[in-house]
């Protein structure tokens, strides 16, 4: 593929790399370094959005390449906004808070086209229904580490599938990017 029409993913995430990948699509990866705070007053979805632009413009900046996609899933659950978790007693405040609720998993995405400078953005939002956790069950699931680079403390393709009694949207939303959607998106405005 000629470098002025590639595809760059702007995310280290190895379950975004999976999910594009999984799709046929080839691409390279150029991970962004956007401070992840959301504004005061700022809507999730408005944040997961603003975060997704900025990491697909700003690896726009730092690379060479035509279409960049960028990224953020956050979890929201009783109106607080869920990102990574600081540390484990925050993992386990986080899957508390999570336990026996539903909550949205909101991944906002945006497509950069460089050469046009034009961008394409989208919050996508999943509803997730947890069981009811047992302090046991989450003291076990924090101590595997695995919570700890994901929003809302939990992966619901890993440890914590069995958590998770149904949900109403899309799986690989959850996972971290709305594939369905990034595709389309794509084929839509040229990318593919």
């Amino acid at each position: 593929m000629p470098q002025s029409s590639r595809i760059v993913l702007a995310s280290a995430s190895p379950r975004r790399l999976e999910l594009l990948a999984s799709a046929g699509i080839e691409f390279d990866v150029f991970a962004s370094d956007i401070p992840e705070e959301p504004i005061p007053g700022e809507a999730p979805a408005d944040f997961s959005v603003r975060l997704a632009k900025d990491k697909a413009v700003a690896t726009a900046a730092r690379t060479e390449g035509r279409w960049f996609i960028g990224a953020d899933t956050i979890v929201v659950c009783d109106g607080e906004i869920m990102g990574k978790p600081a540390d484990e007693a925050d993992a386990v405040r986080m899957l508390k808070k999570l336990s026996g609720v539903s909550h949205e998993v909101i991944t906002g995405y945006a497509i950069y086209d460089k050469e046009r400078d034009g961008i394409l953005c989208k919050p996508v939002v999943t509803k997730v229904f947890f069981k009811g956790l047992r302090d046991d069950e989450i003291s076990a699931y924090v101590a595997t580490g695995c919570p700890m680079d994901k929003a809302g403390a939990y992966a619901i393709q890993g440890g914590a599938a069995y958590m998770v009694e149904r949900i109403d949207g899309s799986y690989t939303n959850v996972v971290g990017l709305p594939l369905c959607e990034v595709v389309e998106d794509l084929r839509t405005l040229g990318a593919l």
